[in-house]
């Protein structure tokens, strides 16, 4: 696998928590931000995935925008009790 490396600019405060983070866990920098990157990226197409289930279903069955969120309004009360 080749790779190629990469120059990012983090603030002081933010880099300071990423290498405690990757100090507590016994890796490097570059091996915690791999894998946040990854994680970000499975979790993106995850949702993009949903988003585009969601979206057939409101055309399929006729929805508009405000039908779709009168739905989950009505799922989240029903949740609550």
């Amino acid at each position: 696998m080749s790779t190629a490396t990469v120059n990012i600019a983090f603030k002081a405060d933010l880099l300071k928590d990423i290498d405690a983070i990757a100090k507590s866990e016994a890796r490097s920098r570059s091996e915690l931000l791999r894998e946040a990157v990854r994680l970000y990226i499975e979790r993106k197409r995850r949702w993009d995935s949903i988003f585009a289930v969601g979206g057939e279903m409101a055309v399929q069955n006729k929805l508009s925008e405000k039908d779709v969120s009168a739905e989950i309004k009505m799922h989240r009360q029903k949740k609550k009790l």
